[in-house]
């Protein structure tokens, strides 16, 4: 489990071909190393990894084809900036809401406002998630938790302050970059409910 706070801005090093559909991704985090050990989780780019081996400020971790598929991750190359979180310990501060580190979808971004003392950033959503996002409500890009400024049918933006803009991979991403996207897990189990209360109902 993550927050969505965004502890370290890694890097790339390397994507390793092991066969079998699945890859070793070796990721730069001099601070979410400091204490990682194998079996530990962290979040690249809002993907949970589990921690396999831990050298010098780097650390590898396989990724199956599915999560390859399924997120932006399969998209990097090195040299190319991350987002890096360790998994949240029981007696830290929840800063930003709770993240799962499992993405739902892979979303766009498609445009950039800049202002004064922040900007703008409106992304596309897949198909299916809208009904999950809400105005005001939580959403994460990329592991970075966020709050919805609006939302359309197929449509979300948010308001980067420039904390964000400098400490995270949102600073440097434009039109048409790839993002990993998870929605709040709360708005999914309350449909699953109301959809089981519907379905006891209509029996």
């Amino acid at each position: 489990m993550f927050t969505g706070i965004v502890e370290e801005l890694g890097e790339i090093v390397r994507t390793t071909d092991t066969g079998g559909d699945s890859a070793l991704v070796a990721v730069r985090g001099p601070l979410v190393t400091s204490d990682a050990r194998h079996g530990d989780s962290i979040a690249v780019n809002g993907v949970c990894l589990t921690v396999v081996d831990v050298d010098g400020g780097i650390f590898t971790a396989d990724v199956m084809g599915e999560t390859l598929r399924r997120t932006a991750l399969g998209a990097l190359r090195p040299g190319d900036p991350v987002n890096l979180e360790r998994a949240a310990a029981l007696n830290s501060r929840l800063g930003g809401h709770l993240v799962q580190g499992h993405v739902d979808g892979v979303g766009e971004l498609l445009s950039r406002e800049p202002a004064a003392q922040w900007e703008t950033v409106r992304f596309r959503l897949p198909a299916g998630l809208a009904r999950y996002v809400v105005e005001k409500g939580s959403i994460t890009v990329d592991g970075i938790s966020l709050t919805v400024a609006a939302v359309g049918d197929d449509w979300f933006s948010v308001g980067l302050i420039p904390t964000t803009l400098k400490l995270t991979t949102l600073g440097a991403k434009g039109p048409g970059d790839p993002v990993n996207l998870e929605v709040d897990v709360l708005a999914k189990y309350v449909e699953r409910l109301l959809g089981d209360r519907a379905a006891g109902g209509a029996r």
